[in-house]
């Protein structure tokens, strides 16, 4: 919802309760405070600025969704310090979700549950948030974490269990559709417009990929021959894509995008035992941003599906290599009345 429209909901909230409180009737002030923010949403909601033989609004006010989630994020690292190579290849305990979700004209709001969390099994803490709009489109995610397991190279391996290490990632993937009348990403991923036909459409965007891993002292005084290691990196790209509808007997839509982006501009950092080495700021590397989805219709109210986001990197440093692999899929069923 636009800063303008939230501004103009929030002023005739407060015009009415000034002039309604005066009355006395606070059923007839609720009555027309709804129906005068019902007439602003359904009039942004309803606004026309694509080909609706393409894409068109489903039926209904209320949309009612229960969704899976499931998240995962995975670390590869290598550099040479002093001489001496070292590799790191970590992983996080995927993180599984259950969420409740309510939408009004396009406002949504929605709770989740992670199991695991209540029991006491993961004690992560994770962030992601897509919004899906008919131009412009993007992916955030925040995580830090504890639960990474895997094994470091440092003149030999050594096995890093959960409570070894701690990451922390930001990622961030915003995408411009140019055919947003003909093609749309709400329709794959949000269910707040259908695709009556194929389209596909040209996609430029922005990437940013950063954080920073570092071992404990519990693995040093568990494994002393362990390096203790830290690394921090960041890298900023730009870059275009392709994201194609895929529309089968009007009730089936397939949905797979691309955006690889070339990094601009990136520092990334590695320290073994005190001594540090970076890369080079400005290198031909690449970070990726990929999509799928899947949703059948299996009536104008009922339908399901499944959607998948990925971010990964590609890097080619001589000094210092830090690739990051993060991915979010979700499978949901829901209702619209």
């Amino acid at each position: 919802m636009s800063s303008s429209s939230k501004l103009l909901l929030f002023s005739l909230f407060t015009l009415s309760c000034l002039h309604l409180s005066a009355k006395g009737d606070s059923r007839d002030f609720f009555k027309k405070v709804w129906s005068k923010a019902d007439d602003i949403l359904s009039e942004r909601y309803y606004r026309t600025s694509y080909d609706t033989n393409y894409v068109v609004r489903p039926e209904g006010k209320w949309t009612l969704k229960l969704r899976v989630n499931q998240t995962g994020n995975t670390i590869h690292a290598k550099g040479t310090v002093d001489d001496i190579r070292t590799r790191a290849d970590l992983s996080t305990s995927g993180k599984t979700t259950i969420s409740i979700g309510a939408a009004y004209r396009g406002l949504a709001a929605s709770i989740s549950i992670n199991p695991a969390k209540l029991a006491g099994k993961y004690n992560d803490y994770e962030l992601n948030f897509n919004y899906n709009g008919s131009r412009v489109s993007f992916d955030v995610s925040y995580q830090r974490s504890k639960s990474l397991a895997g094994n470091i190279e440092y003149d030999g391996t050594s096995r890093v269990e959960k409570g070894d290490a701690s990451m922390e990632t930001f990622n961030i993937a915003a995408f411009y559709c140019f055919n947003h009348r003909h093609f749309s990403f709400p329709a794959a991923f949000s269910q707040s417009f259908l695709q009556r036909r194929s389209a596909g459409s040209w996609l430029a965007g922005l990437s940013y990929q950063g954080g920073s891993l570092k071992t404990s002292e519990e693995l040093m005084d568990r494994m002393p021959d362990t390096p203790e290691v830290s690394i921090r990196g960041g890298q900023y790209g730009i870059g275009g894509g392709y994201g194609y509808n895929l529309v089968l007997g009007r009730k089936w839509l397939f949905h797979l995008s691309g955006l690889p982006s070339f990094v601009i501009y990136n520092w990334n950092k590695m320290t073994i035992n005190g001594e540090s080495e970076r890369s080079g700021r400005v290198r031909f590397n690449m970070l990726f941003n990929e999509r799928a989805a899947i949703v059948y219709n299996f009536s104008p109210r009922w339908f399901a599906g499944a959607t998948l986001v990925m971010s990964n990197s590609l890097f080619d440093d001589k000094q210092v290599i830090v690739n990051q692999n993060k991915w979010v899929a979700r499978a949901f069923v829901g209702l619209r009345l």
